[in-house]
């Protein structure tokens, strides 16, 4: 560890997202030290709460994955997988979420996806 105690933390994050629903993301890898985990801030201005499946993809095939309820409101938040000791470079690590509805309508059908967001995503690549 370094002197004083800190080890600096570096993100690397896709581009801000927003889907035409009110849903707003940006996913990022982290990476302290010798650890690493996915973290998505994201908005919710649908008016409803959401599933949010956050994962973290590694060199070796392996994944971490976290779920969170999004709740509605115009506050930021966030939700992180558990971190993950690195195994290969940090630059080979993603993360992506997803954001979704699952309410059943009359015809028994339901919003699902609303927004995915990644890590190394292009702008536009919303949905």
């Amino acid at each position: 560890m370094p002197p004083g105690g800190h080890l600096s933390t570096a993100l690397r994050c896709g581009p801000e997202l927003s889907s035409p629903e009110g849903v707003e993301a940006q996913t990022c890898v982290v990476v302290r030290g010798e650890d690493v985990w996915a973290r998505t801030y994201h908005r919710n201005l649908t008016g409803g709460t959401l599933d949010a499946a956050l994962a973290l993809l590694g060199p070796d095939r392996r994944s971490v994955r976290s779920r969170c309820a999004v709740s509605a409101g115009d506050d930021p938040s966030l939700c992180e997988t558990p971190s993950v000791r690195i195994a290969g470079a940090p630059a080979e690590y993603t993360a992506v979420a997803e954001f979704a509805r699952y309410t059943a309508s009359a015809d028994g059908t339901g919003d699902g996806l609303l927004l995915r967001s990644g890590s190394n995503s292009a702008a536009g690549e919303g949905r």
